[in-house]
């Protein structure tokens, strides 16, 4: 099934949770990362048990250090 992520395209195997897509998309360190499906923010908790369905919009954003 295709999804975008941060308005690009991407294919994913059919009932993809938010945490199995963030081991696909090798984020492997989850801390600092915020996921929005469809402009709702998903919890970090619900992660594993929410599943993206055909043409969902993600947007993924991951804090930075700076200054």
């Amino acid at each position: 099934m295709y999804i975008y992520i941060n308005e690009e395209k991407k294919e994913v195997p059919e009932r993809t949770s938010v945490n199995e897509l963030i081991t696909i998309l090798q984020l492997s360190e989850k801390r600092g990362i915020a996921i929005a499906v469809n402009n709702t923010v998903v919890s970090k908790n619900n992660w594993a048990n929410y599943f993206l369905k055909e043409n969902d919009k993600l947007l993924i954003i991951k804090a930075t250090q700076g200054g």
